[in-house]
């Protein structure tokens, strides 16, 4: 028999079922609380909140857990790409050769911005944090794909991720550039994706530059690491900004600022 958690109000009993989570948590789902009882629940913060069902991501800080579909982290973090967990958490399984070689193509050549995108970086103040400027451009990417911004059209929503997961690295690297007046990149689309954004960030016009590929490496990891973190923050600003139906460049500009 499944579990049920009881509420006493005005007399009444109310009950309510218990929900399991990966780990054995338990949850009381109260989804029809205001309709039974009229009332609702208070809980500023989501302390004691789960909001949502997930097949993605399971945390537990305090015991040092993180997994991506059911993986550890520090298998993924060992043997994997960014690229490859990216796929991962996208669409529920690591990919396999062919699978992997296409999702690489999508991303390494979307990475150029729109050259209009350049203007914008002149507009905004010489000491605008790189954060600010960077949730402001990724908004303006609906401006220049306005043929595939539907939420509800799987295809449109998989040419989103696709150019946004491309250009973040080049949207990331000009905020910077632009706050220490230096010339914007472009992409190099020999290179990784961490190779890429490191040269992106740090290389010059007047000299060469080779990144170091134990830096590119910590970086690969750190991407892997900070990919996922289940319910936090911005996490939790994509999917209530998302809720609306409005387009992903407008939620993770949204989950940008709320970092």
């Amino acid at each position: 028999m499944a579990d049920t958690a009881k509420v006493t109000y005005q007399g009444k009993t109310y009950e309510f079922p218990v929900v399991e989570g990966t780990f054995g948590e338990k949850a009381i789902d109260i989804g029809k609380l205001r309709k039974e009882t009229g009332l609702i629940t208070f809980d500023p913060g989501y302390m004691s909140t789960g909001s949502c069902k997930s097949s993605i991501t399971f945390l537990d800080g305090e015991k040092g857990i993180l997994l991506y579909r059911g993986i550890p982290i520090d298998q993924l973090a060992e043997k994997s790409t960014f690229i490859e967990t990216a796929y991962l958490l996208i669409y529920g399984t690591l990919p396999n050769s062919q699978q992997l070689a296409d999702f690489n193509h999508h991303i390494t050549h979307h990475s150029m911005v729109h050259e209009s995108i350049k203007r914008f970086y002149d507009g905004f103040p010489m000491n605008s944090h790189p954060m600010a400027v960077c949730s402001a451009v990724v908004g303006s990417l609906a401006t220049f794909y306005q043929n595939e911004l539907s939420v509800r059209d799987d295809l449109e929503v998989e040419i989103a991720i696709h150019r946004l997961m491309a250009k973040l690295p080049t949207i990331a690297a000009y905020s910077y550039k632009k706050s220490i007046g230096q010339p914007l990149p472009y992409p190099d689309n020999s290179l990784d994706y961490p190779t890429n954004f490191l040269k992106m960030m740090f290389a010059t016009p007047c000299e060469q530059y080779e990144v170091d590929p134990v830096i590119a490496k910590a970086l690969e990891v750190l991407l892997i690491l900070h990919a996922d973190h289940e319910q936090n923050c911005s996490t939790s600003s994509v999917r209530l900004v998302g809720s609306s139906m409005c387009n992903l460049f407008a939620s993770v500009s949204a989950a940008i600022y709320a970092l």
